[in-house]
């Protein structure tokens, strides 16, 4: 890492394109996909909620600290060091390709993610493990969340949603570049399709799962819980 402190390293380079896919992109679709399961009510969410929490601690913690939040710290502080050195030219009419305004926007959407996901991670797994309370991350605690305030909340977390999608999404077609898996023109533009599929797809499945909270009403003890429980 301290090469890449003054100069573009290839192997950081590399590492921080991996990292974005496996297992930080794994992980960002499967916890998508058992957020959905809100959809099938609170008793299908809460037993994945229930399900995490009774794993042995030292099972729980090695998933996170090696699986998780090793890789997405080290993807999050090295993608910020790239930004930092970026020369973006889409201001620049000459060079308002699509490629670029692509570059661009996942400079952008990387700076959000990494604020949003600070957030949510810290009111969510951090707080949780900290107070020993796993009912405010189950499906009442978060409806009340995402409804209250004028749906602040919601609308914060769509906005995360879709950063993140399209963070992954282009992430895949600079990945296979980088790594010479897509070398001719036109496999890569196979890919920026097949890319942009899946920006729509995994939007719409974390969409439908914020949407979920909103389409059941959980139990009253949940709901009185839920109301005494922080942000």
């Amino acid at each position: 890492m301290a090469t890449a402190i003054t100069r573009e390293s290839y192997f950081w380079h590399k590492l921080h394109s991996l990292t974005g896919i496996i297992p930080v992109g794994f992980y960002m679709i499967q916890h998508l996909t058992l957020n959905s399961f809100t959809i099938a009510g609170p008793e299908k969410f809460n037993g994945v909620v229930r399900f995490f929490s009774s794993l042995p601690p030292h099972v729980l913690y090695a998933l996170l600290i090696f699986v998780v939040w090793g890789p997405l710290l080290f993807h999050a502080i090295y993608g910020l060091f790239i930004s930092s050195r970026a020369m973006p030219n889409l201001s620049n009419a000459a060079y308002r390709w699509r490629e670029n305004r692509m570059y661009t926007f996942q400079r952008w959407s990387g700076i959000f993610v990494f604020a949003f996901l600070i957030y949510h991670v810290a009111t969510t797994s951090v707080a949780s493990k900290v107070t020993g309370n796993h009912e405010m991350i189950e499906y009442a605690a978060w409806q009340h969340k995402l409804t209250e305030h004028g749906y602040i909340w919601l609308i914060v977390y769509m906005m995360g949603v879709m950063a993140s999608c399209y963070h992954l999404s282009y992430g895949i077609w600079n990945f296979c570049i980088r790594w010479g898996i897509t070398i001719s023109e036109k496999s890569q533009v196979r890919m920026q399709k097949f890319a942009v599929i899946c920006f729509v797809a995994l939007t719409l499945l974390g969409w439908g799962a914020l949407a979920g909270f909103l389409m059941h009403k959980p139990e009253a003890s949940e709901v009185h819980v839920a109301r005494l429980l922080p942000l």
